[in-house]
C-alpha cells in the first residue's frame, strides 16, 4: 500500500505537469477490514481525504454507509452531530472530507440494481453534492433502449 500511494503521488504530480487530472480509486481493503466495514462512513471518508491529500483531482469512492468501523469515533460523529441517516447527508460528509467539496468526488454504482433503486440512490448522491455516479454494469448490461433510457434519467438529475 505504501508503493503505491508513493507511486500515485508521483503520477499524479507528473499528469499536473502536462495539465492532466488524476483519478484515484480509493477502496479501502484489506486484512483489517470486514466488507461492512469497507464501506463505513469513517473508512469512506478517510479514503477520500488520502485520496485528495495525495493530489487526485478527481476521487472515486464507494457509497458509505451508516456503520462507523472504529467504534471510538462514534462518540466524535456524535458530537459534531454529523448526520448519517440518509445517503446524501453521508455523501455530503465525504465531500467535505475532500478538502470541504474543493476535489471532485464521484461514487461508484456497485452490484446490479433495478431502475428505481439507481435513479433513488443517483438522487441522494446528487443531493448530497457528489459530483457523479459510475454506473457502467447498472446500465450497459441492459438492453440497448432500456440503457439509453436510464442514462437519460440520470443525465437529467445531475442537469438540473
Amino acid at each position: 500500500q505504501y508503493e503505491m500511494i508513493e507511486e500515485f503521488k508521483e503520477i499524479s504530480l507528473e499528469a499536473s505537469e502536462f495539465g492532466l487530472p488524476s483519478v484515484l480509486w480509493s477502496y479501502p481493503r484489506g486484512p483489517n477490514l470486514n466488507k461492512d466495514d469497507e464501506t463505513s462512513i469513517d473508512t469512506i471518508a478517510y479514503a477520500a481525504h488520502i485520496a485528495a491529500l495525495l493530489g487526485a483531482h478527481i476521487i472515486k469512492v464507494k457509497p458509505p454507509t451508516s456503520n462507523i468501523a472504529d467504534k471510538s469515533l462514534k462518540e466524535k460523529y456524535e458530537n459534531y452531530q454529523i448526520d448519517l441517516d440518509s445517503l446524501s447527508d453521508r455523501v455530503k460528509h465525504i465531500k467535505d472530507c475532500a478538502f470541504r467539496s474543493r476535489k471532485i468526488v464521484v461514487f461508484s454504482g456497485g452490484n446490479d440494481k433495478g431502475d428505481k433503486e439507481i435513479i433513488k440512490e443517483i438522487k441522494e448522491i446528487k443531493k448530497g453534492g457528489g459530483n457523479g455516479s459510475i454506473i457502467g454494469r447498472n446500465t450497459f448490461q441492459r438492453p440497448k433502449k432500456e440503457a439509453l433510457k436510464l442514462l437519460d434519467n440520470i443525465i437529467n438529475i445531475y442537469k438540473n
